[in-house]
């Protein structure tokens, strides 16, 4: 009988391990065209005069759409990108400052580059699935940079709101013509509907010397214990059916 039940509490804890770990393994992105790869219209401002972005929507600015370009690996300091107030391209190696920036992201390929201080908008799209009250990780690279022939530091920073929780980034500091480098962030979220809307908003200072914030690399995955934690939980469980057969064998005593 304790032999059993011994080998009864041992299953139930390996299937709980292994359950959790198997949830890790397979968790799925639930965002669409996080690396805006998918681009109809070619490069420019999300929303102007043909460009659209497959899964996302560019939010709305008076009587036009938000300030925020889509740009291909190579283009912002070399040709830029057409927008509703001009060609728009951010300083870098092409076009006169030798600051760093590479041209492209560590995700590669299409960025998002969008002004923090002129007909601010956000980028936003709606995720489905969610579970209420499950927590959510949302990860993504973002940098900040400035608009070719402007000049002065700046500060850039993304404000991500999922439903009706908003969290940010660090406050970027960019020297004049500068370039900041790229960070990776892991922002967490509690779903508190099974479908809510997921946005990026631009916010920088100061206004008139333009401050831009870049992002590539989006995804949203189920937040799960790390493997640590998951080690920690069977070795305890474990422990526990250790002292139960103990307890059980010195009564059987």
């Amino acid at each position: 009988m304790i032999a059993k039940l011994n080998l009864t509490v041992f299953t139930a804890i390996m299937a709980l391990v292994l359950s959790l770990g198997a949830v890790g393994a397979k968790a799925t992105n639930l965002i669409t065209n996080g690396s805006f790869e998918s681009l109809s219209g070619g490069i420019g401002q999300i929303g102007y005069n043909g460009t659209s972005l497959t899964g996302w929507t560019n939010g709305s600015y008076g009587n036009t759409v938000g300030y925020n370009f889509v740009y291909s690996a190579g283009s912002a300091d070399t040709t830029g990108a057409n927008g509703n107030s001009g060609n728009v391209k951010l300083w870098g190696p092409n076009d006169g400052s030798n600051n760093g920036f590479t041209g492209s992201s560590p995700d590669g390929g299409n960025f998002i580059a969008a002004d923090g201080a002129y007909q601010q908008a956000a980028i936003s799209q709606t995720v489905s699935g969610l579970t209420t009250g499950a927590q959510y990780t949302v990860s993504f690279w973002y940098a900040g940079a400035q608009q070719y022939n402007f000049n002065g530091p700046t500060t850039e920073q993304w404000m991500v709101s999922l439903g009706g929780q908003t969290l940010s980034t660090q406050v970027l500091n960019d020297p004049s013509n500068g370039f900041t480098g790229w960070y990776y962030a892991n922002l967490t979220f509690t779903a508190t509907s099974s479908s809510e809307v997921l946005s990026f908003l631009a916010n920088g200072t100061p206004n008139g010397e333009p401050p831009f914030s870049l992002l590539d690399g989006v995804s949203m995955v189920q937040a799960v214990p790390e493997p640590g934690s998951i080690t920690l939980l069977a070795a305890g469980l474990i422990g526990l059916a250790f002292l139960v057969r103990r307890r059980q064998l010195n009564r059987a005593a």
